[in-house]
């Protein structure tokens, strides 16, 4: 029996992309060499690089004015890469905190500026999406996180404001349509629906740049890097190409429309079971529910242990929830296919009628 994915991260990327992943270490693009030891100056790698920006275009109806590129440091390093460039010493920013990466976020970017924390949800676990806050004028972005991975909440409206949103988009990039006017900056760490871990996406609209009066370190200038088309110095090709090769698929599958429509069969099965299972309760509000990390505990402690027993027979890996959360998470990324859930819903439901 095929293992079934349900990992956080790094997470589960299509079975095509993978043998295609395969074949290019093996030898890339007709060069006879793996693409772990082609020169990232090549042609054949600029192109890679290349196409991975234009996907992002694509998949996203990016409109003119907006950058696209690739980093390394993964995207907790956005969290004071963002304010070290957008955010002035005299300025202020609004951010709303909803879990544990958008407490990293406002930890690191207050050594760049103002922080108002304009809305939490931490009261209440984090288990829902703050609504119904004031933003105050003369803030310089609206800081938020579209998908929290550990406590299983996702936006799927956005605030009214005319403020830049800044978000970190590491858990849902490319799983929905996003008005993409509203946004100023995404950045998205690779390793949870787009890639395998090394790269971090960052698309910027150029109007946001430029504004901060500091000295910018050159490796921590996006504009080193718009500048150099994601290749400054080395960059990390091989995540880059398997993000390329990943978007290709989502643009195959029908884009993000289609992608919405897988997204949200998979998650309305197994919460549907969650609800309706005596063992099992989801403590996230309803509408703020993610259809990438479905949050779920056990109704009593006795339960725990042999349902992950369970799973693990029946190659159910990675349910196990976050260290700092406890319970159950299944992570059902684009890639995560219906049968897999189909799968976990029907063992939830065996060991229902053998424990309820």
């Amino acid at each position: 029996m095929k293992p079934h994915n349900f990992y956080a991260g790094p997470a589960i990327l299509p079975q095509t992309v993978l043998e295609q992943a395969k074949n290019a270490v093996e030898n890339f693009a007709g060069t006879g060499l793996s693409i772990l030891e082609v020169s990232h100056r090549s042609k054949e790698v600029v192109a890679v690089i290349e196409e991975a920006e234009a996907l992002v275009a694509e998949l996203l109806g990016l409109p003119a004015g907006y950058h696209v590129f690739f980093l390394t440091g993964g995207a907790s390093s956005q969290f004071f890469m963002t304010a070290m460039n957008l955010l002035d010493d005299s300025a202020a920013a609004g951010y709303v905190d909803t879990g544990s990466w958008s407490a990293k976020a406002i930890k690191e970017a207050r050594q760049f500026g103002e922080i108002k924390v304009l809305a939490s949800s931490k009261e209440d676990k984090y288990r829902h999406i703050p609504r119904g806050y004031e933003i105050p004028g003369g803030l310089s972005y609206l800081h938020l996180t579209s998908n929290n991975t550990i406590f299983g909440t996702q936006y799927f409206n956005w605030p009214d404001t005319d403020l830049p949103i800044v978000c970190d988009m590491s858990s849902d990039i490319f799983s929905q349509q996003i008005p993409i006017e509203k946004f100023g900056l995404i950045y998205a760490g690779a390793q949870k629906n787009m890639g395998p871990e090394g790269t971090t996406l960052v698309i910027v609209r150029e109007d946001m740049l430029g504004k901060v009066k500091r000295s910018l370190p050159t490796m921590l200038d996006y504009r080193t890097f718009i500048g150099k088309q994601s290749s400054y110095n080395t960059p990390p090709v091989f995540p880059i190409y398997v993000s390329m090769l990943t978007m290709r698929w989502v643009r195959d599958m029908g884009g993000l429309s289609a992608m919405a429509d897988r997204n949200r069969r998979k998650a309305d099965l197994l919460y549907e079971e969650v609800d309706r299972n005596p063992c099992f309760e989801c403590p996230v509000r309803f509408e703020d529910r993610s259809t990438m990390n479905a949050v779920f505990f056990p109704t009593a402690e006795a339960y725990e242990a042999p349902f992950l027993e369970r799973c693990k027979r029946e190659q159910i890996l990675g349910i196990k929830g976050h260290r700092s959360a406890g319970g159950f998470r299944a992570s059902i990324y684009n890639a995560m296919e219906l049968d897999s859930v189909r799968h976990l819903v029907d063992v939830m439901s065996d060991f229902a009628n053998e424990h309820a």
